[in-house]
């Protein structure tokens, strides 16, 4: 293996100091013009690169900020990093990403090894599965900056930035009611994870509202996977009364819905009304074409670097009460619910 050029190489055959090459490396003023081309020059030649590393352990910095998703697969996690990414390559920063794949011990994992490559913070999404936050005081414990967003827990007590999952699922029903459905189901997600529960709340509120009964056997539990979506109205058609639409917790859960409505031989929307949440990239392309919840990810992730920068900012950044920034959740109609 090639040996890796170094400050020392360049020096000796300069018969410069190695104090001398990095400061005409770094540009300083008190090294000459011609001193810096030639040096310039040899580390070309020689392919020199800085040593990070090095470089983070003299300033205490390492410009990097981890991130934890459960999946880079998902349009929805993609999105958000890209919206990180306007903001943290703005200042100077880079992203190292960790999938969870929704395994906590997965996310322990990632925290462990953003901590021992000293990253500058962590910004990062809960795990459907995570119910012990342990790894994330740790972070806390170690004055490390931290942001949580989407599935967040408020007893963790750090900066977040989530949706109005409330008023999402509201507006999610609403808008089935509004377009003449009369039993309108909901197929919502684990029972432990309190962002579904809002939706769930949201729906719930607005058959209230709209006078409708609110029956238990038009609400089911799912697992947030296609399967589980078409298994949940396989379940729901079975019923004596099945529903005339059909709220999901988030849009693969519709899709699953949408394949089983099909399977037999049911017609969306004239039939069974359908409307998801999260907006994934393929919502719009499928047919009939889906009626989402728009959970502004781009802005959501801009927002969770805008809170880092401020933490980094800051003497102490777990002093006072911490941010929650929530975002306004946007309907967006399509084919899937409009009879």
């Amino acid at each position: 293996m090639a040996k890796r050029p170094r400050l020392r190489d360049i020096a000796e055959e300069l018969n410069l100091t190695i104090s001398g090459v990095s400061k005409a490396l770094s540009g300083h003023p008190g090294i000459s013009v011609i001193t810096k081309q030639q040096v310039e020059e040899v580390a070309s030649r020689l392919n020199y690169r800085p040593n990070q590393i090095a470089s983070s352990l003299r300033s205490g910095q390492t410009k990097i900020i981890g991130v934890i998703i459960p999946s880079a697969d998902k349009s929805f996690f993609g999105s958000i990093v890209f919206g990180m990414e306007n903001i943290i390559n703005q200042n100077g920063y880079s992203i190292l990403l960790y999938q969870s794949h929704e395994l906590p011990e997965n996310e322990i994992k990632g925290i462990d090894t953003f901590i021992q490559s000293s990253v500058d913070g962590i910004i990062a999404t809960m795990g459907k599965q995570t119910i012990n936050f342990q790894h994330y005081l740790e972070v806390k414990k170690r004055n490390i900056p931290l942001v949580l967003f989407d599935t967040v827990n408020e007893n963790i007590r750090v900066p977040t930035v989530t949706i109005d999952n409330y008023k999402g699922g509201f507006i999610a029903a609403e808008h089935l009611i509004l377009n003449g459905y009369k039993r309108v189901a909901y197929i919502s997600g684990l029972k432990h994870i309190s962002i579904f529960n809002e939706r769930l709340r949201g729906y719930v509120d607005a058959l209230r509202k709209y006078n409708l009964d609110i029956e238990e056997d038009l609400i089911i539990y799912g697992k947030n996977t296609i399967t589980s979506g078409y298994e949940c109205m396989e379940k729901l058609l079975q019923l004596n009364s099945p529903p005339d639409a059909v709220v999901a917790v988030e849009d693969f859960t519709a899709l699953g819905a949408i394949k089983a409505l099909k399977a037999q031989k049911y017609r969306i929307p004239e039939d069974v009304g359908v409307v998801g949440f999260s907006n994934e990239g393929f919502s719009e392309h499928i047919s009939p074409s889906l009626t989402t919840i728009n959970q502004k990810t781009v802005e959501m992730g801009e927002v969770a670097s805008k809170l880092f920068f401020k933490m980094r900012n800051t003497a102490n950044p777990y002093e006072g009460e911490p941010d929650k920034i929530v975002l306004e959740p946007l309907l967006i109609v399509r084919e899937s619910s409009v009879r």
